[in-house]
């Protein structure tokens, strides 16, 4: 029979911090299971360099009946990641979790329960962030900032613990984007979504793998993703640039047959001609966006390959 609850974990060079995982994962979800909550644990080990895919088999052969390992064959990113635990998730909830402990394995419980009370989808905002300053400030931002381009409400978007209803999967596997911000993707097909608080700790082991450039790179994929507006936004924005261009062109060219050629405007020009020229540039990036969305979808490859799956077969 299918377990009520299904729990995707993906795995990226995570050897130093998995046997704490483990030793805290497991505890937390056998709990569960005397209640009558029944479980599997899926984890998604995305091309890992280190030893993770090795600890992940022989922990298979430890808790066959409950574990099941994913295995790709390269690196193809967390969400890629997540995409695929869905694929093969069978609960009708799933939770996704980080592996580096900072989410607390015991607090799955409380998203399950808010679950059960008809919810399709749950987020978590973290009570007490334990990153550094930069990091949080830089992230509460980028939230306010997506949050009026796309519409999406997530309090807290670079938080990996949250739980997802079978209707919001199986939607999500239908989706064939090549990039995609998955709590995002969910929020937009969940007909009930709902958010809690919950602990966060500080990273058991290892390093983050978001530098700020992938943080940049994150909300980027996000808002081109899910909204036209930065395309909208910089419409209006060269059209009001150009009416001004134009109207200094005017007073220039009047100022000129009034009071004659004048040197000392030179670097005043150059100057409004350097930052056309910066917003020229930013708005060919901006269109190379979108452009290289299309570009990698329509090459139609696939998003990620499975090289093999650990499961226990009836």
């Amino acid at each position: 029979m299918n377990p009520e609850l299904s729990v995707v974990i993906p795995i990226y060079n995570e050897q130093a911090g998995l046997a704490q995982l483990f030793a805290r994962l497991y505890p937390a979800l056998d709990k569960l299971a005397t209640d009558g909550i029944s479980y599997e644990i899926i984890f998604v080990n995305d091309g890992s360099r280190d030893q993770s895919a090795v600890i992940l088999s022989e922990q298979f052969r430890l808790r066959p009946d409950v574990t099941r390992v994913v295995l790709f064959n390269g690196n193809y990113g967390q969400h890629m990641a997540i995409l695929a635990g869905f694929q093969t998730s069978r609960g009708q909830i799933t939770v996704t979790l980080d592996a580096d402990l900072q989410n607390p394995p015991e607090e799955i419980g409380a998203l399950v329960a808010k679950m059960r009370e008809g919810f399709d989808y749950v987020g978590s905002i973290r009570r007490k962030r334990q990153d550094s300053l930069w990091r949080t400030w830089a992230s509460k931002a980028m939230n306010r900032f997506r949050e009026k381009i796309t519409g999406i409400k997530i309090t807290d978007q670079g938080n990996m613990l949250r739980a997802y209803g079978r209707n919001v999967i199986d939607l999500i596997n239908q989706c064939v984007e090549m990039n995609t911000f998955v709590p995002a993707l969910a929020y937009t097909f969940s007909r009930h979504p709902t958010e809690i608080t919950v602990e966060h700790e500080e990273r058991a082991a290892g390093e983050s793998k978001y530098s700020l450039y992938s943080l940049i790179r994150l909300n980027f994929d996000l808002m081109t993703g899910f909204s036209i507006v930065p395309l909208q936004l910089f419409s209006m924005f060269g059209m009001i640039l150009s009416a001004g261009s134009g109207a200094l062109v005017l007073l220039l060219l009047v100022r000129r047959f009034i009071l004659g050629a004048e040197a000392e405007g030179l670097f005043t020009l150059f100057a409004i001609s350097f930052f056309l020229m910066g917003t020229i540039l930013f708005g060919i990036g901006l269109l190379g966006e979108y452009i290289g969305r299309i570009y990698q979808q329509v090459r139609g490859r696939p998003r990620f390959v499975i090289q093999t799956v650990l499961e226990q077969h009836d």
